[in-house]
């Protein structure tokens, strides 16, 4: 049986907004356990100095605020698809994974049912993530063009993964407080990527989620400025990251042909040449 790390510690469950925020940004104590962003578990001793992103993936995996989310994952992993019976499945929140000098973040919608809250890794083991992984690895930023699994050696350069929500919701479908309720993760996660140039929205909610994200903050006033469609380019604020649109790699999109690989390919060329431009 395919197996992976089974971990169950504090839960973020009754931290709202900002006051979620403040708590990930606590200092890391003094010994414990954490994940590394490969999904794999290590030890800290005392006195050791973990990675930050190592500690928010810990705190992400943990979190327990959205109910609905929760019990449709652990319901999916108990009951599985027939072809992935032999797995066990992550049915737990999933962590963001990539380079954490990365200057290209990749925003998408939510975990697959039997993608992501199958494998514990954004993307991995699903259509989605097959079009995906293998646009990075032809324009440079993935190792290899396959992700099947947390433990397969796929490696990012330059590029970090992340999610809107970070569980499986039902029918791909988050609630608006859902996400609000993920929000401080990403938030977080744009603190700790100090060399951040370009985030690529991957779908009309990923757009929006990380537009209110800015709004909330005072960076925008609105989001009607910016109007989503595939491989468009947006300048929000002063020294803020480029925002690149971007239809996302859904089998729906990818099957009938609204995104093909070849146009995906186009979009991360684009983010490539905003990242090392001045």
């Amino acid at each position: 049986m395919r197996t992976c790390p089974r971990k169950r510690q504090s839960s973020n469950k009754g931290n709202t907004g900002s006051g979620l925020l403040e708590s990930l940004r606590e200092p890391v104590g003094q010994g414990g356990s954490c994940s590394l962003l490969s999904g794999r578990s290590v030890s800290i001793k005392p006195g050791s100095h973990p990675s930050v992103l190592s500690i928010l993936e810990e705190q992400i995996v943990n979190c327990e605020r959205c109910p609905r989310l929760r019990e449709h994952c652990r319901q999916i992993a108990e009951v599985k698809r027939r072809a992935y019976r032999e797995w066990e499945y992550w049915g737990r929140p999933v962590p963001g994974f990539g380079d954490s000098e990365a200057r290209i973040l990749l925003l998408g919608l939510a975990p697959g049912a039997h993608g992501s809250n199958r494998t514990g890794r954004m993307f991995t083991g699903d259509k989605s993530g097959e079009v995906l992984y293998s646009a990075l690895h032809h324009t440079g930023f993935a190792s290899q063009a396959e992700s099947h699994s947390r433990e397969d050696g796929l490696v990012l350069k330059d590029v970090f993964i992340t999610a809107s929500a970070r569980c499986a919701p039902p029918d791909n479908k988050p609630t608006p407080e859902e996400i609000r309720n993920c929000r401080p993760f990403l938030e977080r996660e744009l603190e700790l990527l100090p060399n951040l140039k370009v985030v690529v929205a991957l779908g009309k909610i990923a757009f929006d989620t990380y537009l209110d994200l800015l709004k909330s903050r005072g960076v925008i006033q609105s989001r009607a400025p910016f109007v989503f469609g595939h491989d468009r380019e947006f300048v929000t604020a002063p020294g803020m990251p480029v925002l690149v649109s971007s239809y996302h790699p859904s089998q729906q999109n990818t099957s009938t042909g609204k995104l093909t690989e070849a146009m995906l390919r186009d979009v991360f060329r684009r983010a490539g040449r905003v990242a090392v431009s001045d």
